[in-house]
């Protein structure tokens, strides 16, 4: 189990950072070519993120799930609560605390990579079986 879970770990993390790479890329892109303030940047880019990740972890780290829409909702549940407090929070550290939005997107990133890896491991996919043959 503890070999399973260090390999699961690895995965996501090299998933997360290819997400991370979207995300920061997306983020950069709309900062630098929009009007955006922190809240549609941030909203748009982890959007893409979440998908990107949502797909490849599914079927490589954990290693999917034959109900696909379970799976999905219960990501969606976390980010029905993930993403308006980051939102919220980090356009509130820009406009009130003039943080820099490229440092809110990291932090934020960090956060959303620890508490993702947690929920989806114990939440989302607590009691699939392997199902996929690259198991």
């Amino acid at each position: 189990m503890k070999n399973q879970t260090t390999k699961e770990a690895i995965k996501f993390t090299l998933f997360s950072i290819s997400a991370g790479i979207i995300q920061i890329t997306s983020f950069t892109i709309l900062e630098l070519t929009t009007s955006f303030s922190y809240w549609p940047s941030y909203l748009i880019s982890v959007v893409l993120s979440v998908l990107w990740n949502f797909t490849f972890n599914r079927k490589y780290t954990f290693y999917g799930t034959n109900n696909v829409y379970k799976a999905m909702m219960l990501t969606l549940l976390f980010y029905v609560f993930f993403i308006p407090i980051t939102t919220i929070g980090g356009n509130n550290l820009e406009k009130d605390y003039s943080w820099n939005g490229f440092i809110i997107i990291g932090l934020t990133m960090l956060l959303n990579f620890v508490l993702e890896f947690i929920y989806t491991k114990y939440v989302v996919y607590y009691k699939d079986e392997k199902t996929n043959e690259e198991a």
